[in-house]
């Protein structure tokens, strides 16, 4: 194991001596102390923008200020750009780290970004800013005077720019022009004159306005009227031929009629004031046409016009007729549901205008037993009713229903039919009560009421799915696709919008209640979106929709206008969740006047599904298609969950965790710190990292007996985030016993070792000198002569005893084996001689 000690906040505190301490069971070890003086330095900050620019609106000539302070240190460096990648203009100044704009102009404005610098580094942070500059309107574009014959076509365009942009209106003569069916206003800021008359001529005005002034342009109109022209046609008359079809009749022009080379029929719907004019030319033998594919029930208003080689008359009198009633194409939607188990109530919505062809005035309700299809019963109400209860049914059923309507012309088809099941006498959920759609072409506005037990609900669950257009006898129409999209509501929502649907499509809806235990019944709607008319073409959806994240909590959107719209675009709504959601609750909408904007108060490390709508004068269309964005990560903003300690021996201690609840990023790291005094600061805890996949460690190195504090946060890309409560942890005392057997062994074995050199060393000692002494007296002894010791000692108490041993010859065979231990003894000691074998002579000296 290493021994490297790392601590990256030292302060002042931290100065004095260290050692490390190594040891184990048998044994504990000190190094050599180390100094430790802390200096006085420089304490690296990250870069933070503490005063980040914010958006600003200024009038076009005044100056504007974008401010941006920033601190870390070492000290960021600020610069400026702008976030369209186009250059600053030139006559922008920076001074410190703001930007100025001494005289603002409508190219100053947009998105600038102020961004911080670490020196050296690669590391920034940046935070954007929108400039709008406010200016008055211009017309860059102004009508041009025209002079045409009557009956041809004026065509004024008007063009201005300015922001706010400026709004566009017409004047004749000083006096609104009011559109009708022969004059248009068509965007943007063109007006159509068509069939000119002589009280066309005059001056029009193009008025473009806003909050900050007004722009006028002004163009005369001359109407040319040549001489020999045709009077109007005589006489017009119009009668109803059916329900889709009228026959209208004239006679010639009273003067020039013999210069008559054609007529034109003009007709359009009475009702209204913004109605398309339909024209038909009729050759010059006639004077009657018989005009079809008119809508039924509908008052037509027709007028004629003669023409000459030299131009066109006046228009004749208008005539109004209205076509003849018919059956209506079509048959309400039911919803269906049960406020008792003996009872179903039926509600519809009332017809169109173009659906009814005829003054509704009665329903009939169809209805049998699953069990007993060929037993049908009828109900019949008034046109103006639109809901009926049939009671008197059987619990626990299910029942079938279809709806017809009628006006004088006779009854529809009956609606398919549409199946409910009767609540059995248990306790139930009934179904939502007055369920309303209304149907456009590309959404379904969907509302209802809570059921008479509403108390006992949590909540509404709304399904929707596309149906077959053909029909199938005595079956529900399949789906086209296997999806059933459904949404969970909270119990006091009471509407909801179904969006991005197809137009003139078949649609089911369902609404019903649910609580923690059970489902309702449901609240059931057919029905179709509405056709795509070229009188009624929504405005297309943006393109180009780009996203971008800004930080951890923002994006940038941007996008650009349909390519073609047939409707002025007056703003979008951008539709914002996170990815995969299908809860209603957590989708959010905004609305914005620009082709950007910039969301906020986003969750952090979260992928983000937006799309964009265009919006036109009460008209919406359909949904772009979903841009995929996340935002960036944060550091966490919840600690690790569930921190464990368990003490494993006197020296470690286990500790364990869960990942934070809401982590905002990738966990890279986790700090366990710890400390035995409760009162340190931070800096003064012990700090360990672990990798950012493991959720436990164990922590060595503690000291026994010690009551130790225990605190962890996890890590980000970004940083940490915060730190869990502090828990402890006792480590348990010392285990002596083992350990002080171990130490008294290791001496023991010690000790008999040492005793056993020392004797050795002794006995080795005295033999040498002992040898040493017998070999000088035998030597002498042989020579005859004694040695007289220079000091007598005190032999009163001791004896000699000599013994004499014959010569004998050494067999030189005999084996090594045979010698006595004594004779082998004597051969070492005397065997240096080279003296012929002799009496070997033995002392022994004892003492009593």
């Amino acid at each position: 194991e290493t021994g490297l000690r790392h601590d990256p906040r030292v302060t002042k505190e931290d100065e004095g001596l260290y050692r490390c301490v190594a040891f184990n069971s048998a044994r504990m070890r000190f190094s050599q102390e180390a100094s430790l003086t802390v200096s006085p330095g420089i304490t690296r900050r990250p870069v933070v923008i503490v005063a980040p620019p914010r958006n600003s609106t200024v009038v076009m000539g005044r100056p504007a200020v974008m401010e941006c302070m920033a601190q870390g240190e070492p000290k960021p460096f600020v610069s400026w750009s702008r976030q369209d990648g186009k250059s600053i203009a030139t006559d922008v100044v920076v001074l410190a780290t703001n930007l100025v704009i001494p005289d603002t102009r409508s190219h100053h404005a947009g998105v600038y970004v102020c961004r911080a610098n670490k020196p050296k580094t690669r590391d920034f942070v940046s935070s954007p800013a929108e400039l709008r500059v406010l200016a008055p309107p211009v017309i860059f574009q102004p009508p041009e005077a025209v002079s045409l014959s009557r009956g041809n076509t004026a065509r004024f365009v008007c063009n201005s720019s300015g922001d706010p942009p400026p709004a566009l209106r017409w004047l004749k003569n000083g006096e609104p022009v009011q559109s009708n069916a022969r004059v248009k206003t068509q965007n943007p800021g063109v007006l159509l004159i068509n069939q000119l008359r002589l009280d066309d001529a005059g001056y029009y005005q193009c008025i473009a306005a806003n909050s900050l002034g007004t722009a006028c342009a002004t163009a005369k109109l001359s109407v040319i009227v040549r001489e020999g022209l045709p009077s109007p046609p005589r006489h017009v008359s119009a009668i109803p031929h059916s329900s889709t079809s009228a026959l209208l009749t004239w006679d010639p022009p009273e003067h020039n009629s013999d210069q008559i080379i054609g007529f034109s029929v003009h007709y359009q719907c009475t009702a209204g004031s913004d109605n398309m004019e339909y024209q038909f030319a009729v050759n010059n033998d006639t004077t009657e046409l018989h005009v079809k594919e008119l809508l039924p029930h509908t008052a037509y208003t027709f007028y004629v016009v003669a023409y000459s080689p030299m131009g066109a008359s006046r228009p004749s009198q208008p005539v109004t007729v209205e076509t003849l009633e018919d059956v209506p194409s079509a048959s309400p939607q039911l919803s269906l549901l049960s406020t008792s188990p003996t009872d179903i109530r039926a509600m519809w919505l009332p017809l169109s205008s173009q659906l009814s062809r005829g003054a509704i005035t009665r329903y009939r309700i169809d209805y049998r037993a699953l069990e007993q299809v060929d037993h049908i019963y009828s109900v019949e109400v008034g046109g103006n009713e639109t809901q009926v209860t049939l009671r008197d049914l059987k619990p626990n059923q299910t029942y079938q229903l279809r709806i017809a309507a009628g006006t004088r012309a006779g009854f529809s088809q009956s609606s398919e039919w549409a199946s409910h099941h009767t609540p059995n006498l248990t306790q139930v959920l009934f179904a939502p009560t007055e369920l309303k759609v209304r149907a456009k072409m590309h959404s379904l506005n969907v509302t209802w009421q809570p059921p008479p037990n509403h108390t006992q609900i949590t909540g509404y669950k709304l399904s929707w799915r596309e149906l077959d257009g053909e029909e199938l006898p005595n079956e529900e129409k399949p789906m086209i696709n296997e999806r059933i999209q459904q949404i969970k509501l909270r119990k006091r929502v009471k509407h909801h919008e179904v969006t991005g649907l197809a137009p003139d499509q078949l649609y089911e809806v369902k609404v019903w209640a649910f609580n923690k235990q059970t489902e309702g019944y449901a609240a059931v709607w057919k029905g179709r979106t509405e056709k795509l008319t070229r009188d009624s073409l929504p405005p297309l959806p943006p393109i180009s929709v780009r996203a971008r994240a800004n930080s951890s909590t923002s994006i940038w959107l941007r996008w650009e206008k349909p390519h073609f719209s047939n409707v002025r675009i007056i703003n979008y709504t951008i539709r914002c969740s996170p990815a995969g959601i299908r809860n209603a609750s957590l989708v959010s909408y905004y609305t914005s006047s620009s082709q950007e904007i910039f969301l906020e108060s986003l969750k952090p490390f979260t992928s983000y599904e937006i799309a964009v709508q265009s919006k036109g004068v009460d008209m919406s269309g359909p949904f772009s298609s979903t841009v995929e964005e996340s935002t960036l990560p944060d550091r966490p903003s919840s600690p690790p969950l569930d921190m464990q300690l368990s003490a494993l021996d006197s020296y470690s201690v286990l500790v364990s965790w869960r990942p934070p609840l809401e982590p905002n990023g990738v966990i890279l790291t986790y700090w366990i710190l710890y400390t035995g005094n409760m009162s340190h600061p931070d800096h003064l805890w012990i700090n360990l990292t672990h990798d950012g996949s493991v959720t436990s460690a164990e922590v060595q190195g503690l000291m026994s007996g010690t009551r130790y504090y225990f605190k962890m946060g996890a890590c980000t890309e970004v940083g940490v985030g915060p730190y869990s409560p502090v828990k402890d942890v006792y480590t348990p005392p010392k285990k002596y016993g083992v350990y002080v057997y171990v130490k008294v062994f290791t001496l023991f074995v010690e000790c008999m070792v040492f005793l056993r050199v020392c004797t050795r060393f002794i006995l080795c000692f005295c033999g040498h000198h002992l040898l040493g002494t017998f070999a000088v007296l035998l030597w002498l002894y042989r020579k005859g002569a004694r040695p007289v010791p220079a000091t007598a000692p005190d032999c009163s108490d001791c004896h000699e005893l000599e013994t004499l041993m014959p010569s004998s010859a050494q067999d030189p065979n005999k084996p090594l084996t045979d010698l006595t231990e004594e004779q082998s003894l004597m051969a070492n000691i005397g065997g240096a001689d080279d003296a012929p074998a002799e009496s070997k002579v033995s002392f022994a000296v004892y003492c009593s």
